[in-house]
């Protein structure tokens, strides 16, 4: 008995060294890329490091990459840079400019990294500028219908973009939803709120919404369902702003969404596309953003079925050694081969890890990890690939690359204290907010 308790121990200690020495290997990843930022694009949205020059996504910028990854490196403990980019932040941010926003893109990296990064320093100035910001875009909301536009000016408050889609529609409940509880001004939540309920209302018979929908009119232009992109965050924001906020709406909406997708939209291991009317199957595509389903599942306690598609997700993984954006998982197929980087893989790895403790999710991890330094690793940072195919390299690094892929592959590996999972939800760019009961 006793050498099997010492064996376990030994083997107990081997695993936690292993996952230790990861962890610090994503850390020194993701000071390297950081430290890149700083030196080829400090005060600018985003690094292009092959080129080593900045891009700004208005002309103007919005200090995206540093909002946007603050949280992250206030987690990992580089408290140095952290305290540099928040007074950048800080001291130089400024919305009130005369350049038109994608809403959706600005509250999920900018609104909610602004709100983590309060919650985590007690920094008002971070709160005020969220403040700020999430006025100028409260004008979004202003349609007949109540659903957002998708462009907003920030000085003007001038809107357009009435074609629009569920995911850009209701993934921003999270976000104001929490800049309301902070700040004391329910408009925020009323508002975001709302918008997510009338597209519900507007779901077929069969409970599922479709790809693309006119917020003037609220008739749907595209009815193709499924859990890609344009949709996706819409179904995942159902249950965390249930889980956030202890709202029943939202829980309602989600017990009765997952009734329709697991009815209609699953096929097999897999999620593919379908009529929203009919529920007739017409196309057998999945791809990378579909990879954020097995976490959600996660939270839904539907272990059983987040194992399977999290297996399928690996599956496309390993077929040219790292993520296409697209397959057909019939064919077993190339649809779209870029790989721009995306995170959802190794969130939903972390999320079953986190529940499970089942070593397979570390393994995926280290491949994850090993593919992106052979494929993606340049002289300065990380970039996106054009082609898994070829693996011919492109010349971005998008802010979610530190906000999202990394800071969920380190908590893949970091010890389960390294965030207080079950008192804080991550929105869809891995901010983690904390949860708020009811009236607080």
């Amino acid at each position: 008995m006793k050498k099997l308790i010492v064996a376990l121990l030994l083997t107990s200690n081997a695993m936690f060294a292993a996952d230790a020495a990861m962890a610090q290997r994503v850390r020194d990843e993701f000071l390297r890329s950081w430290l890149a930022y700083e030196q080829y694009a400090w005060g600018h949205d985003e690094l292009r490091p092959v080129s080593k020059t900045p891009r700004d996504w208005y002309g103007e910028p919005l200090l995206i990459t540093p909002v946007d990854s603050l949280d992250a490196l206030l987690l990992m403990g580089f408290n140095d840079e952290a305290e540099k980019a928040k007074t950048l932040i800080v001291e130089h941010l400024s919305f009130d400019k005369d350049i038109e926003v994608k809403n959706f893109e600005i509250t999920i990296r900018v609104l909610g990294g602004l709100l983590s990064s309060y919650e985590m320093t007690g920094d008002e100035r971070l709160l005020k500028l969220a403040d700020d910001l999430g006025a100028r875009l409260l004008p979004v909301f202003d349609s007949p219908t109540g659903m957002p536009y998708m462009y907003v000016n920030l000085r003007s408050g001038k809107t357009r973009g009435a074609l629009s889609n569920p995911a850009e529609i209701g993934t921003l409940l999270l976000e104001f939803g929490t800049l309301a509880k902070l700040t004391h001004k329910p408009i925020y939540f009323n508002k975001a709120k709302n918008a997510v309920m009338q597209l519900y209302r507007r779901r077929s018979k069969i409970g599922l919404v479709g790809e693309e929908i006119d917020v003037k009119s609220g008739e749907w232009i595209n009815p193709a369902s499924h859990i890609g992109g344009g949709i996706d965050s819409y179904y995942e924001y159902l249950l965390k702003s249930a889980i956030l906020f202890g709202d029943k709406d939202c829980e309602r909406m989600w017990r009765e969404s997952i009734r329709a997708l697991n009815t209609h939209v699953a096929d097999g291991a897999w999620y593919g596309v379908v009529d929203m009317n009919s529920g007739k199957r017409t196309a057998t595509a999945f791809g990378a953003l579909q990879a954020f389903f097995p976490a959600v599942l996660v939270l839904d306690h539907d272990i059983r079925r987040a194992r399977k598609l999290e297996a399928s997700c690996f599956a496309m993984w390993k077929l040219h050694g790292i993520e296409p954006e697209e397959i057909d998982y019939e064919k077993i197929q190339v649809l779209e081969p870029g790989y721009p980087l995306r995170p959802e893989i190794i969130e939903s790895a972390y999320y079953l890890h986190h529940a499970t403790h089942d070593p397979q999710y570390e393994a995926m991890g280290r491949t994850f990890l090993e593919s992106l330094m052979t494929h993606c690793r340049t002289d300065a940072a990380y970039t996106t690939l054009k082609s898994v195919v070829t693996k011919e390299k492109g010349d971005l690094m998008p802010s979610f690359f530190l906000a999202e892929t990394l800071k969920y592959l380190y908590l893949l590996f970091a010890p389960d204290n390294a965030i207080d999972f079950d008192h804080i939800v991550f929105t869809t760019e891995a901010h983690p907010l904390r949860i708020r009961v009811v009236g607080e």
